[in-house]
């Protein structure tokens, strides 16, 4: 729930700056010169582009959330019984040793969401981010019927 409430504020506190930026744009876009029109041109298409930031984020964690919903109910989430350092995150090495059996579910099924999705889980604790948003992306794509 914490997530959440922090995904929300840096939402609306994204939005209220992306406001700013788009009304910056305008003022440089009525002023007539062509600098500044470039200068507003430019301003308008940063905040298009962070919006379309933030809704591709805010739908990854709504797809996410779903997807953990899911596997919980099926008993199928994976023991969290790692050794953790005082931070909270799992200790990498013991993390990393238990990598193996999940790219090996990944490669023996390769269609199935939830190997994909525990796959991602793994990358996460071992701290690889990109990899993890990479596989929990895939179990997204393919549980959609």
């Amino acid at each position: 729930m914490k997530g959440r409430v922090a995904a929300g504020l840096m939402a609306l506190l994204l939005l209220f700056y992306l406001g700013l930026v788009g009304w910056r744009a305008v003022l440089f876009l009525q002023s007539g010169e062509p600098v500044g029109i470039v200068i507003g041109v430019a301003l308008l298409v940063l905040p298009l582009i962070g919006a379309w930031a933030l809704v591709a984020e805010l739908r990854f964690g709504r797809n996410s959330e779903r997807l953990v919903r899911r596997l919980e109910a099926e008993g199928g989430l994976p023991v969290e019984d790692l050794p953790i350092r005082p931070s909270g995150r799992p200790l990498r090495d013991a993390a990393d040793a238990e990598f193996p059996v999940y790219r090996a579910a990944v490669d023996a099924a390769p269609d199935d969401w939830r190997a994909w999705f525990r796959l991602g889980l793994a990358y996460n604790s071992a701290g690889d981010r990109r990899r993890a948003r990479g596989a929990i992306r895939t179990a997204i794509t393919l549980e959609r019927p």
